[in-house]
């Protein structure tokens, strides 16, 4: 198949526009109808809200959440949503809910699981807080839709460690990175991710070997058992598939953007068989990959969170929708959502509490 869903560019934060296109965030639009687009944004987005604060996340959506990600797909599927006001306040105002759980919550028993944006999520247990492919949305190429240095600084300084998938700039944000070093926590990636730049030294980058367990020290003392197995984005990109291991032997898996297909089917050769070995509780997968349903047998978890959707630096028909379109992708996301595993489909912003003493329903 061809799988246009690997096209995005990669930017800095000196490259971003700052959204200002004399007033017109698409130029080909009048001014009128751009105001109807942003108008229409506002109502679709205050209604999402309204729907999310009123139905919070659960185990197989209902018809009120389902009809929020419909909302939202209507809306992240225009060109340049990135660049009108609504779509930029709807993303801070979720990231501030982040925020602020993460400064107040203390988790006793289980994890916390946030969704901050893409393949970008936080796993808070009793005594660590890991971060994997947190991303300031720069990718989107609007600074105003990005996460500001202040907003960053505050999920950073709630954060232990730092996962990074793979070097494409929706997964891996050098000045996140950088800010996470320069508090002394480790940020762990594949050799690929900034190789020619005096950044690279400063990270950890552990062995890529299925089954093969390592250590990784935090700032606070803990240490997490951790395994990298190499997975790929096709030929794109090395990518690690990180199973973590907190020190209360809640296990968590992101795949970042592992995708098997053709000449990469031999991922599946390790990813078959990790539920032999390891009980994985929590497993963070991109919605788009392909037999999406093979890889949660591989893994055999207690919990599926999947991610990915709706990512703006993605053309406007490879922002995976919330809806899903299989036939579109040529993918089984639909079937893995009548499987046997719980899955828990979270929007930028929300938080949910995963006890492993109690099933998922």
């Amino acid at each position: 198949m061809v799988f246009g869903l690997l096209i995005f560019q990669q930017v800095d934060a000196q490259q971003m526009s700052n959204g200002k296109t004399g007033g017109i965030p698409d130029p080909q639009l009048s001014q009128k109808d751009n105001d109807y687009l942003d108008r229409q944004a506002k109502v679709f987005l205050d209604t999402v809200q309204s729907i999310l604060a009123k139905y919070p996340p659960v185990i197989r959506d209902g018809r009120e959440r389902t009809t929020a990600k419909l909302l939202m797909d209507a809306v992240f599927h225009e060109k340049f949503a990135a660049f009108r006001l609504p779509p930029q306040q709807f993303f801070h105002s979720q990231s501030a809910k982040v925020i602020k759980e993460l400064e107040e919550v203390k988790v006793t028993k289980g994890a916390m699981i946030w969704k901050v944006y893409n393949m970008g999520f936080i796993i808070r247990t009793k005594s660590v807080t890991l971060a994997f492919d947190l991303v300031r949305g720069a990718s989107s190429r609007s600074a105003d839709f990005a996460l500001s240095d202040g907003e960053m600084n505050r999920i950073i300084n709630q954060c232990d460690v730092l996962f990074i998938s793979h070097k494409h700039g929706d997964h891996a944000d050098k000045e996140v990175a950088s800010r996470f070093i320069q508090a002394g926590k480790p940020v762990v990636a594949p050799e690929e991710v900034w190789k020619d730049d005096p950044i690279f030294a400063q990270i950890t980058h552990l062995e890529r070997v299925a089954e093969k367990n390592q250590k990784v020290k935090l700032l606070n003392g803990k240490v997490l058992d951790t395994i990298i197995y190499p997975g790929h984005q096709l030929h794109s990109a090395d990518n690690n598939v990180s199973l973590v291991t907190t020190p209360e032997g809640i296990s968590v898996v992101h795949t970042g953007d592992e995708i098997n297909e053709g000449e990469m089917m031999i991922d599946f050769e390790w990813m078959d068989q990790v539920y032999k070995n390891h009980k994985v509780d929590i497993l963070m997968p991109n919605a788009w990959t392909m037999d999406i349903s093979r890889i949660a047998r591989g893994f055999n978890p207690k919990l599926v969170v999947p991610g990915h959707e709706l990512e703006l630096g993605h053309t406007v028909w490879d922002r995976l929708p919330y809806w899903g379109d299989d036939k579109y992708l040529e993918l089984n996301y639909a079937e893995l959502k009548k499987s046997k595993y719980p899955v828990l489909v979270l929007i930028w912003g929300e938080s949910y509490h995963y006890n492993p003493s109690k099933s998922a329903k």
